[in-house]
C-alpha cells in the first residue's frame, strides 16, 4: 500500500493527500503536547504556595529546559525509528507527568520534579519537522513547515483554556489534557505514515549528532532560533506572570492576553515560511528580528497596556513568529534529508534553551530592580544582533531549489 504513495518525477512537485494528512495530524499532536508542556505557567501563581517571582520563573522554566535538551535525542531517534513510532509514543508518555501534576500541585519541590518530566511534551517539535520535511518538495517546505509550526499555538490554548478550566475544578485542566493526549496517541499510531523513501541512518546516535554538530550552519541557525523561537517560548511561559505582576491583571485576563500574543506568533510563523519560499529566508529573518528589536525597545519604556503596550507586544509577536518560520525554512534547504532530525534536534534545543533563560532573567531583574525594562533592552540587543548577522552572513548561503534533498552547506 505504501508503495502506491511514491511520487514519480512528474508529480514530485505536487504533495500527495498522504503528505497533507501527515501534516495535519502532526500539527495537532504538536499543539496538544505543547499545551501539556505549558500547563504550569498559566497557574503558577494560583497553586497557593506563596512563591516569589524568581521561584515562579524557575517553576515555569524547568519544563522548557528539559523539553529543549530532549529535542536533541528526539530528533536523532526520529531519524532512526521514524515519526510513526515516535509521535504516538511521546504523546502517550506525556500523559504520565500531566496526571502527576494533580498530587504534586501542593508541593513546590514535587512541582519542580514533575515539571522536569513534563519537558517530554516539548520534544515533539523535533519529531514533526523531519516528518513534514520528507513529504514536501523543497519549493513548498517553507510553507509546510510553517503550518506545522502553528502547533506551537498549544501555548495559546494553554494560556486561554487552562485557567478557565481550573475555575470549574482544580484538577480539570490536567484531566482534560491527559484524555486528549490518550486519544491522539491512538489516532497518531494509525494515521501517521513515514515516507516510503525515508533513508534510515546506520551510524550510531553519537556519530550522527557529531556530524550534525560539525556543520557550521547548524550553530548559526541555532543562535538565530534561540533568539526567535526562544523569545516566543519565553513570552509564552512568562507573559502571564509579567502581565499579572506589572499590569496587575487577574490570572484569567493575563491568560487571555498571553493567548493573543501566542496566537499572533502562530499566524505569522507560516507567513514566514511562505515568504521564505519566494524570498531568501535570511532576508525575512533579518527583517523580522529587526521588528522584534524595535518593539522590545519601546516596551522597555513601560507603555500603558491599553492600547499602546498591547499593540507593541503583538507587533513583537509578529516579528518573532515570522522569524521562527523563516529560520526553519532555511534549515530545510541546507540540510540533507537523513540528517534533518539530528540538525532539527540541535537547532530546536537551542531555540528552547533560548526560552529557558529569559524567564529567569526577567524574574531576577524584577526582584532586584522592581522593573522589567532592563530585560526588554537585553532582548532588543539580542534581536538586533540576530538581524545584522542574518543579513550579513546567512543571506550568502545559496538556495537549492532544484535538489530533492539539499546537501549540507559548508561555510567558506
Amino acid at each position: 500500500m505504501e508503495a502506491a504513495v511514491k511520487q514519480s518525477p512528474a508529480t514530485a512537485a505536487r504533495p500527495s493527500a498522504v503528505a497533507y494528512r501527515n501534516l495535519v495530524v502532526a500539527t495537532i499532536g504538536f499543539a496538544l503536547t505543547f499545551w501539556a508542556w505549558n500547563l504550569i505557567a498559566p497557574l503558577s501563581g494560583e497553586f497557593g504556595l506563596g512563591l516569589s517571582s524568581f521561584q515562579q520563573s524557575l517553576l515555569v522554566a524547568v519544563p522548557v529546559l528539559v523539553g529543549s535538551l530532549g529535542r536533541i535525542a528526539a530528533g536523532a531517534l526520529t531519524d532512526k525509528y521514524g515519526a510513526r513510532l515516535m509521535f504516538p509514543l511521546v504523546s502517550a508518555l506525556t500523559v504520565i507527568p500531566v496526571l502527576l501534576l494533580i498530587p504534586a500541585r501542593h508541593s513546590y519541590g514535587a512541582m519542580l520534579v514533575v515539571g522536569f518530566l513534563l519537558g517530554l511534551g516539548g520534544t515533539t517539535f523535533a519529531i514533526g519537522i523531519p516528518l513534514v520535511n520528507s513529504w514536501f518538495p523543497p519549493s513548498q517546505r517553507g510553507l509546510a513547515l510553517g503550518v506545522f509550526g502553528m502547533g506551537m499555538g498549544g501555548v495559546a490554548l494553554s494560556a486561554y483554556f487552562t485557567p478557565r478550566l481550573a475555575e470549574h475544578g482544580d484538577n480539570l485542566p490536567f484531566l482534560v489534557v491527559a484524555a486528549a493526549l490518550v486519544v491522539y496517541a491512538a489516532l497518531a499510531a494509525v494515521l501517521i505514515t513515514d515516507h516510503p523513501d525515508r533513508k534510515v541512518p546506520t551510524a550510531s546516535l553519537t556519530r550522527r549528532l557529531g556530524e550534525a554538530g560539525r556543520l557550521r550552519v547548524t550553530w548559526e541557525l541555532s543562535a538565530l532560533y534561540a533568539i526567535g523561537f526562544g523569545g516566543i517560548v519565553a513570552f509564552g511561559v512568562y507573559l502571564p506572570t509579567y502581565l499579572k505582576t506589572w499590569y496587575h491583571l487577574s490570572a484569567t485576563d493575563a491568560g487571555t492576553k498571553a493567548a493573543g500574543f501566542a496566537l499572533v506568533t502562530v499566524i505569522f510563523r507560516p507567513l514566514g515560511g511562505w515568504l521564505s519560499d519566494h524570498i531568501h529566508p535570511a532576508l525575512i529573518t533579518s527583517a523580522a528580528l529587526g521588528l522584534a528589536a524595535l518593539t522590545a525597545i519601546v516596551q522597555a519604556f513601560d507603555p500603558r497596556l491599553s492600547p499602546g503596550g498591547a499593540i507593541v507586544l503583538l507587533c513583537m509577536a509578529a516579528g518573532l513568529g515570522t522569524s521562527s518560520g523563516s529560520i526553519f525554512a532555511l534549515v530545510s534547504q541546507v540540510t540533507p534529508q537523513p540528517q534533518v532530525g539530528s540538525v532539527t534536534g540541535i537547532v530546536g534545543a537551542m531555540g528552547g534553551l533560548g526560552g529557558f533563560v529569559p524567564p529567569l532573567v526577567m524574574g531576577a531583574i524584577y526582584s532586584a530592580k522592581d522593573s522589567y525594562s532592563i530585560g526588554f533592552m537585553l532582548l532588543s540587543d539580542l534581536a538586533l544582533a540576530g538581524c545584522v548577522y542574518a543579513y550579513g552572513r546567512m543571506r550568502n548561503i545559496q538556495r537549492q531549489q532544484r535538489m530533492p534533498d539539499p546537501a549540507p552547506q559548508h561555510s567558506p
